[in-house]
């Protein structure tokens, strides 16, 4: 359901995270403008949200006719005066910093007075964020989506030390409204909360590899087969106390003097890095991705997450 006063949202950068948001907002009927900096990104983000649908109507999640409704709230501008009356925006440009001071410095010059504003980052503090703001400093919060957003549901939301009380719990209210599962941080801490965690489990795993424990393809098996299908339907601590604290105790007594706690790059990464064998995007990383079913693969990426599509679709 739409969350009372919120007529508009905006949303700056054309990229695929904004036009993920721009499927997601206007599949819940909300108006969104996406601003371009000019008419050949807007053009080429048109064609993603485009694309984006009928990946979704491919999949059954809604129709043609659905989407064709949902479409009806979409705008496009170069002009910062067509967004002067959001409610709520959101920022979703490039992750550099003085990239997004500049796009602050716009947002308070011309937007009246929006209830909140995200920053889409995945990587950079809100505190640093904020100091490009002035008159909006208390209205600014991070708000990191997993790509694409609009297929997976989670938001992890973090305040500054300047966001005023009840900011994150609007940003989050609004987020929910699109059928997003938000959580918010009690502080901020570099990687937020589910990149720590992900890269926790990258570090070991490639600890195993270095050391000869297992090979890469092993070491995905156990995890594809094991532990985590587990955790689509449990959380962790879940698993902990319904495996047993006591039990929980007694192997990490053991185990815990085992595992990686290198606070660098592992080297199995820097080697690649090195080579420059990125992994997909050059066609070998840790594995040689020349050969494979690359639409299959996007697939099989995506699947786990459409048992959780359930928007409320705008009628009309």
């Amino acid at each position: 359901m739409k969350v009372d006063g919120v007529k508009h949202i905006a949303i700056i950068g054309t990229g695929m995270i904004g036009t993920s948001f721009a499927v997601m907002f206007t599949g819940h009927g909300y108006k969104t403008t996406l601003f371009a900096m000019n008419e050949e990104l807007a053009k080429k983000s048109e064609e993603s949200y485009d694309n984006f649908y009928k990946d979704l109507i491919e999949h059954e999640c809604l129709t043609e006719e659905e989407a064709a409704v949902c479409k009806k709230y979409l705008h496009y501008t170069l002009d910062y005066a067509d967004i002067a009356d959001a409610d709520f925006v959101c920022e979703c440009a490039f992750e550099k910093i003085e990239v997004k001071h500049s796009i602050y410095a716009d947002i308070e010059a011309n937007i009246d007075n929006p209830l909140a504003i995200i920053s889409t980052s995945s990587a950079i503090s809100p505190d640093d964020l904020v100091t490009g703001l002035t008159k909006f400093s208390d209205r600014m919060i991070v708000a990191h989506p997993f790509f694409p957003p609009h297929v997976i549901p989670f938001v992890e939301v973090v305040r500054s030390a300047k966001t005023a009380p009840g900011v994150a719990e609007k940003a989050a209210e609004i987020l929910e409204s699109a059928g997003r599962e938000v959580v918010i941080l009690k502080k901020n801490a570099p990687g937020f909360l589910a990149n720590r965690l992900q890269h926790a489990i990258f570090r070991e795993a490639m600890y195993i590899v270095q050391e000869g424990i297992a090979d890469p393809r092993d070491v995905d098996k156990a995890a594809m087969y094991s532990f985590m299908p587990r955790y689509t339907k449990i959380g962790i601590f879940e698993h902990v106390d319904n495996s047993g604290v006591d039990l929980n105790y007694n192997i990490e007594d053991y185990l815990y003097k085992y595992l990686c706690n290198t606070g660098g790059v592992m080297p199995m990464i820097k080697e690649l890095y090195d080579k420059g064998d990125y992994g997909v995007k050059t066609g070998k990383g840790v594995y040689d991705w020349s050969n494979v079913d690359m639409k299959d693969f996007q697939e099989r990426i995506y699947e786990p997450y459409w048992s959780f599509f359930n928007w409320e679709l705008p009628k009309e």
